[in-house]
C-alpha cells in the first residue's frame, strides 16, 4: 500500500489493524462457506475449552493473553448462540467453570474440518511468501516480551536528545542556576541544610578554590543539570560527587550520566584513587545512576547531612 510506504515504519500499528481486519472479514465468510454460526473473535476461547475441557474465566483470560472483562463479554455472547454453559460447579464446589454444550461440541467437529482446510491454504501462502509471518510473529512477540516498543522508543529520544547536551566548566555565569538547580531538587524532597548554603551561596570560595571542580550540563545552550567534585581533607578520598541536580526539563536526556562521567573521567586526569558520595535510597534513579556509574555502597562514616542514609564510593585504581 502506497501510504506505508510514505509513513514508514511509524505506522506499523495501523498495517497491522489493516491486515487484521483483512483476515478476520475473510474468516467470518469462511465460516459461512462451512455453515458455522460462528464469530472469529470467540475462536481462542472456545478453541481453549473444547481441548482442555471447563475452565473458570480467569483461567481462560490466562490462557488467551485477553483481559477477564473482555472474555466474559465473549462467554455471554457464546452463551447466546448456545455454544456454552455457565456458573457450573467444580467438584470441590469452589469455582464456577464454563464448558461447551452439546451443540458446542458438535460444532466443534465441524471446525476441526474447516481448521484442516485453513491450516493447508495458510502453508500454501507461506510457501510463497519469501518470509514466514507466523515464525515472524512468534519473534517479534518474544522480543517485545524482552524489551516493548514503547521501551525501545524511549531509549531512542533519549539518545536523541542526548547528542545535545554540552558538558562545560563552572563559570561566575551559572551561579544563579547552580543554586537554582540544586534548592528545586532538594527542596522537592528535603529541606535546604546549612552546608547546602554554604557550597551554593560561595561556590568559589568552598569548592572550586579548594582544589574541586563544578560542571554545567547545557541542553541546547540552557543550562538544566549541574554537579561538583569537592576535594576532600580525607586522607581515604580525594573526591566526593556532590551537588547534582538536573532539572525536571532535563529528565529523560542522560543529562545526569553524561555528568557523572565527566566528574569521574576529570578525578583521572587529576590522578584521584576514591571518589565519595551522599544520597538518599528514596531517590532511585539518582542511586541506580550511582550504580551504573560504577559506585558501591558502603557503611559508617560520619555526615553532615540530616538526609543522607546512603554512602557509596567508586574506587578508580580497581
Amino acid at each position: 500500500m502506497n501510504l506505508f510506504e510514505r509513513t514508514g515504519k511509524m505506522a506499523l500499528g495501523s498495517r497491522l489493524r489493516l491486515l487484521t481486519a483483512r483476515i478476520t472479514a475473510d474468516a467470518a465468510k469462511i465460516y459461512e462457506l462451512y455453515d458455522n454460526e460462528f464469530s472469529p473473535k470467540w475462536f481462542p476461547v472456545f478453541f481453549v475449552l473444547y481441548q482442555d475441557g471447563e475452565k473458570t474465566i480467569t483461567e481462560i483470560a490466562d490462557e488467551i493473553g485477553h483481559s477477564q472483562p473482555s472474555v466474559t463479554k465473549i462467554i455471554k455472547e457464546m452463551e447466546v448462540a448456545g455454544l456454552v454453559f455457565t456458573n457450573i460447579e467444580s467438584k470441590d464446589k469452589r469455582r464456577n467453570l464454563v464448558g461447551l454444550t452439546a451443540k458446542g461440541t458438535t460444532l466443534s467437529a465441524r471446525i476441526k474440518i474447516q481448521t484442516a482446510d485453513i491450516d493447508i491454504a495458510i502453508e500454501e501462502i507461506t510457501k510463497e511468501a519469501s518470509h514466514d509471518l507466523w515464525e515472524a510473529l512468534a519473534e517479534w512477540e518474544f522480543l517485545l516480551d524482552k524489551k516493548s516498543l514503547l521501551k525501545r522508543v524511549q531509549e531512542q529520544k533519549k539518545l536523541r536528545e542526548s547528542k545535545d547536551v554540552r558538558i562545560v566548566d563552572y563559570t561566575p555565569q551559572y551561579k544563579t542556576a547552580f543554586k537554582a538547580l540544586n534548592e528545586e531538587w532538594i527542596s522537592a524532597y528535603f529541606e535546604m541544610e546549612e552546608a547546602d548554603y554554604k557550597a551554593l551561596d560561595n561556590p568559589e570560595e568552598y569548592i572550586l578554590n579548594r582544589g574541586g571542580r563544578i560542571f554545567v550540563a547545557l541542553y541546547k545552550d540552557e543550562p538544566l543539570g549541574v554537579c561538583a567534585l569537592i576535594k576532600t581533607d580525607d586522607p581515604g578520598y580525594d573526591f566526593e560527587l556532590a551537588k547534582m541536580a538536573v532539572s525536571p526539563k532535563g529528565q529523560g536526556k542522560s543529562i545526569g550520566y553524561l555528568l557523572g562521567k565527566e566528574a569521574i573521567n576529570k578525578a583521572r586526569e587529576l590522578r584521584a584513587s576514591k571518589i565519595y558520595l551522599e544520597s538518599n535510597t528514596i531517590l532511585k534513579p539518582a542511586i541506580n545512576l550511582y550504580y551504573k556509574l560504577g559506585f558501591q555502597k558502603i557503611a559508617g562514616r560520619t555526615t553532615p547531612y540530616k538526609r543522607c542514609n546512603i554512602q557509596m564510593e567508586l574506587d578508580l585504581k580497581g
